[in-house]
């Protein structure tokens, strides 16, 4: 996906005026006021986190190119271990090559986290964050950059995702408001590790 080149012709409607990560970054913001804010609910670790990521910014953010979106091996048709199709392209955008990177690292950890939480093995070595650099490297020469930032956006994009689900769940009588607003956040342990620098990742 990544190798697509003229991607302003191929794709006009994901083209726009200035740096590409800001667009998706401001889109960002106006999912989260529509999806909560504007329902009533602001969750301070989600503007602690859209306030880091601005205090991170990327000075280089790099070559933009079309990003999957919602980079994950779920969203691959296999035909026995060979990929033939890759679904679900509601997200795609143009970007740095680590908007995809961050995404498919961040959430397999997700689930990851959810299966160790429950005393499960899930798949920790599936995925890992440095094996998944050396053979993006490997294959396309391009060296990552900014990994940190990336990841923890994909956290934050998840974030507001995992908030609406919620807000959607109250409004139906599935669940109550929590006490804790960071609590909208299910992967908030994971995201405030990220925050402060002390995820675990082994």
């Amino acid at each position: 996906v990544h190798a697509i080149d003229d991607i302003a012709t191929r794709f006009p409607s994901l083209d726009g005026e200035g740096c590409a990560l800001r667009r998706h970054f401001e889109a960002q913001r106006a999912w989260y006021k529509w999806a909560l804010t504007d329902d009533g609910v602001e969750i301070p670790l989600i503007e602690r986190t859209f306030e880091w990521l601005e205090a991170n910014w990327p000075a280089e953010p790099g070559l933009e190119v079309l990003n999957w979106g919602d980079a994950r091996p779920g969203n691959i048709l296999f035909d026995g271990f060979t990929p033939a199709a890759i679904l679900d392209w509601e997200m795609a955008t143009f970007g740095p090559r680590e908007l995809d990177l961050g995404w498919v690292i961040f959430i397999h950890r997700f689930f990851q986290d959810i299966a160790t939480r429950f005393d499960q093995p899930g798949l920790p070595d599936f995925l890992r964050r440095d094996a998944m650099v050396a053979k993006y490297e490997e294959l396309t020469g391009h060296s990552v950059q900014n990994l940190d930032f990336y990841i923890i956006y994909a956290a934050l994009r998840h974030a507001i995702v995992m908030g609406r689900i919620k807000r959607r769940m109250i409004h139906f009588g599935e669940d109550t408001v929590p006490e804790d607003l960071d609590d909208y956040v299910m992967h908030r342990l994971s995201l405030e590790a990220l925050l402060d620098g002390t995820y675990e990742w082994d």
